[in-house]
């Protein structure tokens, strides 16, 4: 008898051995993800949009205590429909982080959470749709009049 040990043979490269994981045509690995993966990934992403939101109008509102000329300056500049349609994304990514904040907070602190965060995360998204749809045809309503009049 030999003295190395038997093991167990491996699956062969590029076998699918987990839920989430498959195969590529090479056999490589490859993660398909899920709703769940793309919330975590939105979540992130959202996060770090308003944070970089937040620095932003910290200095220009920071701009008024050194020059009130530049700030005015400054705020001119934000009155185009490029920055409209930017303070929209800005609104839908808050949202977004806020309601998916709250999921998250019930997925770890509330016993049934992990069972029904699916649910949740549909919920949110219905939620965020239903909050974001007039919310842009509100703030949008600035550009369709810088675009093509009032109307009036």
């Amino acid at each position: 008898m030999s003295s190395t040990a038997s093991t167990a043979p491996s699956p062969p490269p590029g076998a699918d051995s987990g839920a989430g994981v498959g195969t590529r045509a090479r056999g490589g690995r490859l993660y398909r993800g899920d709703l769940g993966m793309w919330s975590w990934v939105a979540h992130r992403i959202t996060g770090v949009l308003t944070f970089f939101f937040l620095f932003a109008h910290v200095l220009d509102t920071a701009l008024v205590r050194v020059s009130p000329n530049a700030y005015d300056r400054v705020i001119s500049l934000y009155k185009n429909p490029l920055v409209n349609l930017m303070e929209l994304g800005l609104v839908g990514a808050v949202l977004y982080h806020a309601l998916n904040g709250l999921r998250v907070m019930l997925v770890d602190f509330w016993s049934k959470g992990p069972k029904v965060q699916r649910v949740m995360l549909w919920t949110i998204i219905v939620i965020w749709v239903a909050v974001m749809i007039p919310s842009a045809y509100f703030m949008l309503q600035y550009n369709v009049e810088k675009l093509f009049g009032s109307g009036n």
